[in-house]
This record gives structure tokens, C-alpha cells and sequence, in this order.
């Protein structure tokens, strides 16, 4: 972890600064002009308020806050901010897309699985990457062979630690120091702080034998399968025509039945909205927009990856129906918990609550050739199952091209979908 975010990240940064050993830019034109790096920082910083706490810590000000940039704020940086706040800062192209591999390698480094091309990628990646870095940076001159300490000669041993030793998501961790910081929140006293700790690793203990020697697990297992809701929550009253017509679209859907007998139904219903959704086993806390006002200390947790089942040949009758999983980002602005009554016509014969989320779209775009994605503008409104939700996402501004998405989330955390056969 500290090769690549306490020494390789932190050189080039001194380098584009005109700080690195007092070496000046040569031959090349890397440096950032009077003020780029200033505004780079405060732009990183002003990105927290739009990136959700669940993506972990705010984003220090990479400029000026030095003591605040841990390791792990600049791998969150490199992998997610740098490749959005550095696009048209350098003098050359050259030097963005340069980085902009470096961030794709660690990328692919962070995988939960490899494949054998996999590995092979990332031993070639680095390959090109510390070649093209000499060429750049070092500029094949003796009196700057200070740009290439043994860091950038390490990069090309990182696919080789992979094979010999572990992924690098389980080598790059300190076990210990995540540990300390789950037991954190347990501490109630400040007077008697190990007493806290004591007894919390003690009843978490008794727990975990109870549930396995007893085989209690699912029935200590006390929340919902898959999300539990949280306060504001707001009476039948308060839907407004608009949502109220989404949620029938939605419905009919659902049950395969037409708007007209959906609306039929949905008379016979009761709704409630809810503020906040809480995912569990370890997923996110969203809000609704339209329930949990904005703050200037606040951080924006309502825009949210979902996906749903899309059909190709929507708009041909003739054609059989051929449904696509398909990504989409949002705004969540509404959590509606409908109670249906029994229904034969629907296949209901016990009373039905359903979760749903209603979302704003957003109109995606390529950004640059960083494989990420931005957003001008809101599109459509719709209203789906709460299980389409997948999980929060971040945005940053990047001016002319709107707002870029963040989405750490890998592909083994995406969701599949498998046809009937």
C-alpha cells in the first residue's frame, strides 16, 4: 500500500509541483502552472460534500491539508478524484493519460479475483507504465536519475508478489488497525474506556456461540432479509398525484395487469414514505431527497446505482420480449412502503407489503476515456422494487461535463441476472 499512495503518488505530485529534489522539468513540460495545484485541491475537497460518507472519510484538501493525506485518502484520490479533478490541468494530454493508466492498473490490482490474463495484464501494465515514465520524467538524462528511486522499480515486482504471495487487497491492509477501529464505537465511557471495550468483545463472544452451538443464527437474525427502513416517515396523505401515477405504472408492471385495474388496487392500499433505507450485510444508508433536507455539513447520500431488467424489443409487438440487465444511475427522492390486502386477480392470498424506491434518472455519458461516466442533467422519473437498489454512489463536478459518478463497487459486487430455461 505505501509503494504506490506514500511514495509513487506523492513523487509525481512533487514533480508536477516543481518540488521534487530540486529538479526542474527539463525537457518536458509536466509542471503545473502558477495556482493549477491550489485549485486541484480545493476542488478535491469541495467534492466530499457530493461524495456519501459510506465511500469512507471527506476528502482532505490534497494541496493543503499535507498532514491529512494518509495513504488511504490517496489511493481513494488516485483511484476515484485524481482522474476527474486532473482532466485538462496538464500542459500535454500526455501526462493525464499517463496517470490515468496508472489508475486503471491499481484498479485492476484491487480485484477480488484474478485470471491468469488478469496478472499478465498488470505485469505488462507496469511495464509500459514505468517505461513511459522514464521517457516523461527521467528523460533518459544522468543528472535526473533522482526521478527513478527504487518505488518506480518496484511496480514491476507487483504482479509477481500477486502470484508468490496474495491479492494485494489482502497484503495492502493492516487487520489490526481495522479491527481497532470496529471496536471504536463500542467505547461508552471515557472514564473506563477498556471496561467498554472488555465488555463488548465479551458479549460479542457469548453471542457468536450461542448462534453456532445452538444453530440460532437465523433466528437471532432479528431485521429484514434485505433492508430495514428508517425515520422521517410521512402518511398516505402525502404522495403527490405524480408519484402515486409512477407507483401504478409500476404495479401494473409488476403484476402484469393493466393501469386501470392497478389504479383499482392501489385505492384499496395504504402507503407510507420513508426518509431513509438501510441495506444490510454491510450495504448503504439512503436517503430520500424529498425527506431529508440538504446541509451545508451534510453529505449528499441520496444518488444510488440500480438496475433493471430492459426490454430490447420495447417498441415492437411483434417481436418476443428479450429482457437485458441494465445499469442506471439516479436520485433517490422517494421510499414508499405499499400494504397491499389480499387479491386473488394479483395471485395475492395473504396481505403484500412492498418496498419501493422512487428515482430520478440521470442522463449518462462517457467522461474522457477514464472508463467512468457524467451527467449533465436529470431525466425521467420511475418507480422500482427496492432490490433493484444496488448501492450509493459519489459525484464530482467537472464542469463543462457536468457531474462525474463514482461507483467503487467491482464487478463481483454487480448484480446478475440468469434467464429461465
Amino acid at each position: 500500500m505505501h509503494l504506490l499512495f506514500e511514495n509513487v503518488v506523492k513523487n509525481l505530485v512533487l514533480l508536477w509541483t516543481s518540488s521534487f529534489k530540486k529538479l526542474d522539468e527539463g525537457t518536458s513540460e509536466y509542471e503545473f502552472l502558477h495556482g493549477v495545484w491550489d485549485a486541484v485541491g480545493e476542488a478535491t475537497y469541495q467534492s466530499g460534500s457530493t461524495i456519501p460518507g459510506a465511500f469512507g472519510p471527506r476528502p482532505p484538501n490534497v494541496a493543503d491539508d499535507t498532514i491529512a493525506c494518509i495513504a488511504d485518502s490517496w489511493c481513494f484520490w488516485l483511484l476515484y478524484i485524481g482522474p476527474v479533478v486532473l482532466y485538462n490541468r496538464f500542459r500535454k494530454q500526455v501526462y493525464y493519460n499517463h496517470f490515468v493508466k496508472l489508475s486503471h492498473l491499481i484498479h485492476l490490482c484491487l480485484q477480488f479475483e484474478y485470471s491468469h490474463n488478469d496478472i499478465q495484464k498488470i505485469c505488462t501494465g507496469f511495464k509500459e507504465w514505468v517505461e513511459e515514465y522514464e521517457k516523461l520524467y527521467y528523460q533518459y538524462l544522468p543528472e535526473r536519475l533522482a526521478t527513478c528511486p527504487l518505488t518506480i522499480h518496484a511496480l514491476l515486482h507487483i504482479a509477481d508478489s500477486i502470484k508468490w504471495a496474495a491479492p494485494v487487497w489482502a497484503c495492502w491492509a493492516f487487520p489490526m488497525e481495522r479491527y481497532c477501529g470496529h471496536l471504536q464505537c463500542c467505547i461508552k465511557s471515557r472514564r473506563y474506556p477498556f471496561a467498554s471495550i472488555d465488555n463488548y468483545v465479551t458479549a460479542s463472544a457469548q453471542l457468536s456461540h450461542i448462534k453456532i452451538i445452538y444453530g440460532l443464527v437465523n433466528e437471532l437474525n432479528l431485521k429484514h432479509p434485505t433492508c430495514i427502513l428508517l425515520p422521517p416517515r410521512r402518511p398516505s396523505s402525502t404522495v403527490t398525484t405524480f408519484w402515486r401515477d409512477k407507483i401504478i405504472l409500476a404495479l401494473a408492471t409488476r403484476f402484469e395487469t393493466s393501469v386501470q385495474r392497478a389504479r383499482q388496487f392501489l385505492h384499496t392500499a395504504d402507503i407510507q414514505r420513508w426518509g431513509k433505507v438501510r441495506q444490510l450485510e454491510g450495504g448503504d444508508d439512503m436517503n430520500a431527497s424529498s425527506l431529508v433536507t440538504a446541509a451545508e455539513d451534510r453529505r449528499d447520500a441520496t444518488y444510488v446505482r440500480y438496475e433493471m431488467l430492459v426490454d430490447r424489443f420495447a417498441h415492437s409487438r411483434k417481436k418476443k420480449s428479450s429482457f437485458v440487465l441494465t445499469t442506471f444511475f439516479g436520485q433517490l427522492q422517494e421510499l414508499f412502503v405499499v400494504s397491499l390486502p389480499p387479491i386473488d386477480e394479483l395471485g395475492l392470498s395473504d396481505k403484500t407489503t412492498l418496498i419501493l424506491a422512487g428515482i430520478q434518472r440521470s442522463e449518462i455519458n462517457k467522461f474522457h476515456a477514464t472508463g467512468l461516466f457524467s451527467s449533465q442533467k436529470l431525466g425521467l422519473s420511475e418507480v422500482v422494487d427496492i432490490t433493484c437498489v444496488q448501492c450509493l454512489i459519489g459525484r464530482i463536478a467537472a464542469g463543462a461535463k457536468g457531474t462525474v459518478v463514482l461507483d467503487r463497487t467491482g464487478v463481483l459486487q454487480w448484480a446478475t441476472y440468469a434467464p429461465d430455461t
